[in-house]
């Protein structure tokens, strides 16, 4: 948990450098505010929670036998469940099941920002940092709970948000140690692809495929258009793109060529130019931003710029991601409000740093000590006490070891197993002279100092 709020820590103050403000909410959500925003295969990882109460008295379809449903959910005598693969149709979910753990912080906050639209100030800078949940097979770098830390802009459609996205995920990877790769495209650009080879209505199913070219490769992608019923000859027409290597330049003028012909095409294609211009004449220190035409993100409600993070010295997929969503909060009744978010996902990042002793390199002990006093006896504690008072006051995270034993290695290997940076040694000629014999347990260097030069030090 040491490390882990290192990390939040850091998040959270970038993101207020940046005007953030922090919000939260519920655990729990409406099943209908969640469902149908994630596409299909979002919704099936959606944790449904059950109806309390005798919820499956007046459940009424025939299909189901109710003894098996109760003695499914009831034998931990939770009201809390994961509603198990039997249940195949949403009539029976809607009887038993009227709530859900949100899948996301985005959704819910385009709740709250409908319920509270009175109340908010727009354009709207929020951040949120909040544990979510996906009924997903859990595996390296993918969980049922994780914490997400969301920063979004609502009530703006500015691509200046976009650019300040961009410089806010090359902060925090930067404070954290992590090399990364920013990727950007638009999904705009995929709409002006679906429009071109004439599958227009199928852009839902193309940016799901397209999306899992890392994955399973040209082929596999091909396989699954093929499977949702896209033409062969648009499936031809899409190769140049998603198998397409070349740099930004190389990139941006193939769109041009292939769907800058298209108005929603080369809408996308400006966008991108314009995140690309900005910090190139803002000389903003970002080196490692990369068109890339082929990400997708599969959620279904982004309709511009789309983000997506990869450590480049650990495999574990996105580590970042979010986009733009120009209508989210229309599906809650207040229609024609843009946002555009981010979403860092902590358990990765987290991974990620452990896998490459990045908290060791940052200097990052597993205790929230910074100095402990190691005593000789009843006496010694007794001093201590009102010593370490002076420290903690002077905002010096402190400890006393609190039994009293003659032996001083034994208090030493407590420090170093706590990973304690420093140890204050209080014998009977330090209460006299006042000068406190303080170690640096990882140099093993000792100096005697008074109370305020040792402050001075640890500060």
């Amino acid at each position: 948990m040491v490390r882990r709020n290192f990390i939040f820590k850091t998040i959270r103050e970038v993101f207020e450098r940046y005007g953030y403000q922090p919000i939260e909410t519920p655990a729990m959500e409406n099943i209908e505010t969640l469902t149908g925003k994630y596409g299909d295969e979002g919704d099936k990882l959606i944790f449904k929670i059950l109806n309390s109460g005798e919820y499956a008295d007046n459940v009424q379809i025939k299909s189901v036998d109710i003894d098996n449903v109760k003695n499914k959910f009831l034998r931990d005598n939770s009201p809390f469940a994961l509603l198990s693969d039997f249940v195949q149709s949403n009539k029976l979910a809607s009887q038993i099941s009227e709530k859900a753990l949100r899948y996301d912080l985005t959704v819910p906050f385009a709740r709250y920002v409908v319920q509270h639209q009175n109340e908010i100030t727009f354009p709207f800078k929020r951040y949120q940092i909040q544990p979510v949940w996906r009924a997903d097979r859990p595996q390296k770098g993918r969980y049922r709970e994780f914490f997400q830390c969301d920063a979004d802009v609502i009530g703006s459609d500015s691509l200046l948000n976009e650019v300040e996205l961009v410089q806010i995920i090359n902060d925090v990877y930067s404070k954290l140690g992590i090399s990364v790769t920013i990727k950007i495209n638009n999904r705009k650009v995929l709409s002006g692809l679906a429009e071109v080879i004439g599958e227009k209505d199928k852009i839902v199913d193309i940016t799901v495929a397209i999306d899992k070219l890392d994955k399973v490769g040209v082929e596999g992608v091909n396989k699954e258009l093929k499977e949702k019923g896209v033409s062969d000859s648009a499936i031809q027409k899409l190769q140049p793109v998603i198998s397409f290597t070349g740099n930004q330049k190389e990139k941006i003028d193939l769109l041009k060529q292939i769907i800058g012909g298209t108005e929603v095409g080369k809408k996308g294609i400006e966008e991108i130019e314009f995140v690309f211009n900005s910090i190139s004449s803002g000389k903003l220190p970002i080196t490692n931003l990369e068109l890339d035409i082929t990400l997708a993100r599969g959620l279904n409600y982004y309709t511009g710029a789309i983000f997506e993070v990869k450590a480049n010295d650990v495999q574990i997929g996105s580590i970042c991601g979010g986009g733009r969503y120009d209508d989210l909060t229309g599906i809650f009744g207040l229609p024609n409000v843009s946002g555009v978010g981010i979403s860092f996902g902590i358990d990765r990042i987290f991974d990620v740093m452990n896998e490459l002793n990045l908290f060791e390199n940052l200097g990052l002990a597993s205790s929230t000590t910074k100095v402990m006093f190691a005593h000789f006896g009843d006496e010694e504690r007794s001093y201590c006490i009102g010593v370490a008072s002076l420290l903690r006051t002077a905002g010096i995270n402190t400890e006393i070891y609190p039994d009293v034993t003659k032996k001083i290695s034994k208090q030493f290997d407590y420090a170093n197993k706590k990973q304690i940076p420093f140890v204050i040694v209080v014998g009977g000629d330090e209460m006299k002279s006042g000068e406190l014999a303080l170690k640096n347990m990882s140099t093993g260097e000792q100096r005697k100092s008074n109370v305020a030069e040792i402050i001075k030090i640890l500060s």
